[in-house]
């Protein structure tokens, strides 16, 4: 295990690596953290339709249980806010019971569901594992949540960083929260969809993915009415109802480019010397300094992970069809969709943080529609397995991302996720009980609602996304998967574009040749021809959200730009290579945008007890 730990500062904490070490981390996040994220997470699911997630929130508390320790205690702090984030996130996954509830279905025993949700949780995280090298080792991709969790950890474990680091990181923090808190206070701020949280992630991956990101919502918007006129969209209906799955094949468009060459390269390093041939497209340059990964943490035993993945994956099949009816070949579909999924979600939470889950879920539905069934019930019980796996893949991958930067032990991390895993599975369901039973308007189905009768509190916004999707599976709309094809041809002829103009060699010397090469290069990488990757993230969200994404990254490059025009250094020698302003101002508000979510979210769920 690489890390600094030695004797606490603290007498009376346990020495590092013992068991009551663990015993005491493990308690930290699974049964006060954790439980405490996962009912913020059921509360706004349930009243909202959206969760906020736990990496942030529980890095910050974390970090007060291990400050003992010094500087090494942002390992502990990572390994609680792992556990954490893992409970917080499976109760997030309420939503599935609640649907369960709206189609009429009989409530199964309390210990099939969750046994059903365990397998998943448990085949999800393998997933996530699986894809780490990948992702987080070899793409690098940026994480941004991730990468604001990494900097609260270091800044708060060690007196040193925090004193170079807490007017930006402070700054940040209480501006996100201000933000947050003021959305739902003052009209206007409201009016133009303000979030602190969606700007800091701009500031983090940059002007160049945030513009892009923009770019793609613009499209999206500018053929609104053409959708319209084929047929694609109703009048009325936002961009993305129809753009989201055109987003999801750009992704996966994409992915099958990068895939290849790495599996290529892969092939190629195999070989003997003399054998290898020459690279025809040059892996791009990493955005994170590849010397930030220790050398414990290169390499990972892939075989056990794999038996992991097939073992928890044919748990998923069985108990689906022994407690819950399934047809094997469903499950057995929804299985393998979510190694697909959690690999282009995982994208999209590395490059944009934003983790399309309900996205996934209503694709895999029209998929199983296009192969037949027709039956509702049996579509939810096998699309839970895509929403829970590709959620806990996507936090595995992000919660590694942390303890990339870190050095964290990364299976010692990966048995903290198992962990939290175990304790949200269980919580997940007592609590979507506890709700459905406290308050019989969350078992009344919405989308059967006249709109004079909505709830005004209880939204479920993404339970009704869930269920509307499922009863749409009575007619098959082809032109949704050819929505998909059409996003996979753009994502694979963009990425192939882009990588053969970057393989040229007389591009490349224009490109650095002076301000016109540079304003041509950034032009082109942002607008002309973005990243699929980034563009797909204006497919996902409406337009503002886009526009702060852009509005970020836009501010985090102006600021940089300056200060090297004025000669000042580009970061504080004394930090970390990745602890830049811009990030740590842009980690500060996603922590922030966090805090004032869930200090809401409590008080609304206080108010209501009350």
């Amino acid at each position: 295990m690489s890390t600094l730990l030695t004797t606490p500062r603290w007498r009376w904490l346990p020495a590092p690596d013992t068991w009551q070490y663990h015993a005491l981390l493990g308690a930290a996040g699974m049964l006060v953290l954790g439980p405490l994220g996962c009912v913020a997470a059921a509360y706004m699911n349930f009243s909202l339709g959206f969760f906020i997630g736990g990496q942030v929130l529980a890095g910050i508390l974390g970090s007060a249980v291990t400050a003992g320790y010094g500087a090494a205690g942002r390992h502990g702090a990572n390994y609680i806010q792992t556990a954490a984030a893992s409970v917080a996130g499976m109760g997030g996954m309420v939503v599935v019971i609640q649907a369960m509830g709206w189609m009429g279905m009989d409530a199964p025993p309390l210990w099939h569901l969750i046994g059903y949700m365990l397998c998943i949780g448990m085949y999800g995280v393998g997933v996530g594992m699986l894809y780490t090298p990948l992702l987080v080792d070899r793409m690098q991709l940026t994480f941004p949540s991730g990468l604001a969790v990494a900097n609260i950890l270091r800044a708060l474990t060690d007196p040193v960083l925090l004193r170079r680091s807490v007017a930006r990181l402070g700054g940040g923090i209480a501006l996100g929260a201000v933000a947050g808190v003021g959305v739902t206070r003052v009209a206007w701020l409201g009016a133009i969809d303000l979030s602190a949280s969606t700007f800091g992630a701009g500031m983090i991956v940059g002007a160049r993915i945030g513009i892009a990101a923009l770019v793609g919502g613009l499209a999206g918007w500018a053929l609104t009415p053409y959708f319209v006129s084929i047929g694609w969209l109703a009048p009325g209906d936002p961009y993305r109802k129809i753009t989201f799955l055109i987003a999801l094949g750009m992704i996966m468009g994409a992915a099958l480019v990068d895939v290849s060459l790495l599996l290529a390269r892969a092939w190629r390093e195999r070989l003997p010397a003399t054998q290898v041939p020459a690279p025809a497209v040059p892996v791009p340059a990493s955005p994170i300094p590849a010397s930030l990964i220790p050398a414990s943490q290169r390499g990972l035993p892939m075989r056990w992970i794999w038996l992991w993945v097939v073992v928890w994956g044919a748990a998923v099949v069985a108990t689906g069809a022994a407690w819950f009816g399934q047809p094997v070949g469903y499950q057995l579909l929804a299985v393998a969709l979510v190694l697909v999924f959690a690999l282009v979600n995982g994208i999209s939470v590395g490059m944009v943080d934003a983790n399309p889950i309900s996205s996934a879920f209503v694709l895999t539905v029209i998929l199983m529609a296009a192969v037949g069934l027709r039956e509702p019930h049996i579509g939810l019980i096998a699309a839970t397995v895509l929403l829970v796996s590709t959620a806990e893949a996507c936090d595995m991958q992000q919660d590694r991302s942390t303890g990339w930067r870190l050095g964290t032990n990364r299976m010692m991390q990966f048995g903290y996720q198992v962990a939290g895993i175990v304790v949200g599975a269980v919580l997940a369901v007592l609590l979507a009980r506890l709700f459905m039973q406290a308050y019989p308007v969350l078992r009344l189905d919405q989308t059967l609602l006249p709109a004079d009768q909505q709830p005004a509190r209880w939204t479920s916004a993404m339970t009704y996304k869930i269920v509307g999707a499922l009863r749409s599976m009575t007619e098959d709309r082809s032109y949704q998967r050819l929505a998909v094809w059409i996003g996979v041809g753009i994502g694979l002829v963009t990425e192939v574009a882009r990588k053969a103009i970057r393989a040229s060699a007389r591009y490349r010397r224009f490109a650095q040749s002076g301000g016109a090469g540079k304003t041509v290069d950034f032009l082109l990488d942002a607008a002309v021809l973005p990243s699929p990757y980034a563009s797909s993230f204006g497919g996902f969200v409406n337009l503002p959200a886009a526009a702060w994404m852009a509005a970020g990254g836009v501010l985090a490059s102006v600021v940089e730009s300056v200060a090297k025009n004025r000669g000042a250094p580009a970061r504080d020698a004394a930090l970390p290579e990745d602890m830049s302003t811009t990030s740590l101002v842009g980690g500060g508000l996603i922590a922030g945008d966090a805090l004032a979510a869930l200090a809401l979210g409590v008080a609304g769920l206080v108010a209501v007890v009350g």
